[in-house]
């Protein structure tokens, strides 16, 4: 692939990411993500064979980064103190309000019955990976679920309530749920 092939692949990528993150990846099409892209609809299939294919490696692309970021927690730390500091991350103003480089699953968890089995495939990996990552035994995976879930729903919780106070008391209990 040369160059400019690459990068264009990549600007439509990040458009898609952004739009998949806002509107979760059935909504976005062809024309928005290349709109925002800038670039024309014509192009496209140059890149990719369908939305479908854009939509899902998007999908993957977010869950990997969110995966890399667990990776920067330092895998020594108890599997509790692992888990805390995922939810402080996760749970913060900051990431409930950030636009991109945000965590897909908000935004994507209430379609999935909607979307390709590829989404629930690749979602089963991310979540096995990550509780794996968060936990010290095989034992505890069970736990780290549980947190999961709980930061996931908490998020998705004050994402809806937007910039409040209700919300930010949401993502308090739930970060102080965590563990």
């Amino acid at each position: 692939m040369s160059d400019k092939k690459a990068l264009t692949r990549e600007r439509i990528l990040q458009a898609a990411g952004s739009a998949l993150l806002r509107r979760g990846p059935h909504e976005p099409g062809v024309a928005d993500v290349m709109g925002a892209a800038g670039l024309t609809v014509g192009g496209f299939y140059a890149h990719f064979s369908s939305k479908e294919a854009l939509m899902l490696e998007v999908f993957e692309q977010l869950l990997r980064k969110r995966r890399d970021l667990m990776a920067l927690i330092d895998p020594t730390l108890p599997g509790v103190e692992r888990r805390a500091l995922a939810a402080g991350f996760y749970l913060s103003r900051k990431h409930r309000d950030t636009t991109d480089s945000a965590c897909p699953l908000p935004s994507s968890l209430g379609l999935m019955s909607q979307l390709p089995e590829a989404y629930r495939q690749r979602l089963i990996e991310h979540l096995e990976v990550l509780s794996a990552r968060m936990c010290d035994r095989p034992e505890d995976a069970d736990k780290a679920l549980a947190d999961i879930a709980l930061m996931v729903g908490g998020l998705t919780l004050a994402r809806a309530l937007g910039q409040s106070d209700l919300s930010d008391r949401v993502l308090r209990a739930a970060k102080t749920a965590v563990i």
